[in-house]
């Protein structure tokens, strides 16, 4: 039997996002959904540092695993006043600017 090794490379986040902009349907798709997406990777990646469960930040900002799951899968608005109490919950500071 003839095994052969697959060689993957890992690809950055900022990587991806290049070269899906070269679509144009897929750049629109991120210019209104991307923010969005960045704040939820963040808030996973965060959560993850402080090896907290979602079930653990959920009781900490007053909500359920399933809402901390949509929140973290970008399927949940977001509000400052939630954005506030993860921050607070995960130690952090939340900042809001434009530019």
């Amino acid at each position: 039997m003839n095994k052969t090794k697959t060689k993957f490379r890992a690809t950055s986040l900022d990587e991806v996002l290049r070269e899906s902009h070269k679509n144009k349907e897929a750049k629109r798709l991120y210019d209104e959904y991307g923010r969005q997406l960045e704040i939820s990777y963040q808030i996973l990646q965060l959560r993850k540092a402080k090896k907290i469960s979602q079930a653990d930040l959920a009781q900490k900002i007053g909500s359920t695993q399933s809402n901390v799951a949509r929140l973290e899968g970008g399927n949940q608005n977001f509000t400052i006043k939630l954005l506030d109490k993860v921050a607070n919950a995960l130690d952090a500071k939340l900042t809001i600017k434009f530019s």
